[in-house]
């Protein structure tokens, strides 16, 4: 897959950390997704250290891992994750590096969010980066988003479209071996997962 030119635009391209500034204390897909979300989760074994990437103050995390890192937009949101152990916060946009020393956390969540990153690739391979080797990047989605902020690209394409959208992401980081991508069981909001181990070489 190859991304044309305006791909990665949005129609609201102005100050990110102003639109999400207000905090939105709501869920983002509703009861059926987020039960489809939380299995498949515990279905790949998010445990250890975790990082839940643009985060809110829900992680969709059925179990508590041993230690939770959330990185978002809005520190309010952030401070009310009741099961966050440490709370950063970054707008991926302005930098798409992450905080954090190679090789830091077992397994990499993103919920429905990476439709609104401007350089995933770039941030998918920070996330190889910090990964341990044979560690999991796992990502779910559905059809909502704020339509302003995702990219054109994303809103133009099916969910087929969008999961091969999200694996090769993971394929350009070249950190990741090959993702596997699968639309997951939900009486709501459909709801579409990718994942891939870290490389261990």
């Amino acid at each position: 897959m190859t991304f044309p030119p305006g791909f990665f635009d949005r129609a609201d391209d102005g100050d990110d950390a102003a639109f999400y500034g207000p905090p939105r204390l709501v869920q983002h897909i509703d009861d059926g997704a987020i039960a489809a979300v939380g299995a498949f989760y515990d279905e790949i074994g998010v445990d250890g250290d975790v990082l839940d990437l643009m985060s809110s103050w829900v992680s969709h995390l059925r179990t508590r891992p041993r230690h939770l890192t959330v990185l978002g937009m809005n520190a309010a949101e952030l401070d009310a994750n009741p099961m966050a152990d440490e709370r950063v916060v970054r707008d991926l946009n302005a930098d798409p590096t992450l905080p954090f020393a190679d090789a830091s956390f077992d397994t990499v969540v993103c919920t429905v969010s990476i439709d609104y990153l401007t350089t995933p690739v770039a941030v998918c391979a920070e996330v190889g980066r910090v990964l341990r080797p044979g560690g999991t990047f796992a990502l779910t989605f559905s059809n909502r988003c704020f339509p302003t902020k995702a990219i054109r690209g994303w809103l133009a394409a099916d969910d087929r479209q969008r999961a091969a959208i999200v694996a090769t992401y993971l394929r350009e980081a070249g950190a990741f071996a090959e993702p596997v991508a699968e639309r997951r069981e939900s009486t709501d909001d459909p709801v579409i997962a990718v994942h891939a181990r870290r490389l261990t070489r």
